[in-house]
């Protein structure tokens, strides 16, 4: 999920990076969504912040999340949670 604030909006420079991912290992495995912080109060803590979070969540539960558009960091994530 990638958690952004409406006056920032969502990290478009790792879109590419998630395509190509998604391609990689199939769309089975692998789901991207974004969430904007400002409307969900359950990502509340994730306001204020002027950089990208990308939050990993299996099964419901949050495993991961990174915060910044570090694309070797994000690829290693998401490779890893699969």
């Amino acid at each position: 999920v990638d958690a952004f604030q409406a006056w920032c909006g969502p990290c478009k420079t790792v879109v590419d990076l998630f395509r190509k991912i998604r391609n990689e290992v199939g769309s089975d495995l692998l789901h991207f969504a974004v969430a904007e912080v400002d409307s969900i109060d359950a990502l509340e803590k994730y306001r204020g912040k002027c950089e990208p979070v990308f939050l990993f969540y299996t099964g419901g539960e949050l495993v991961a999340a990174v915060r910044g558009a570090n694309a070797p960091l994000l690829r290693k994530t998401i490779l890893e949670q699969l």
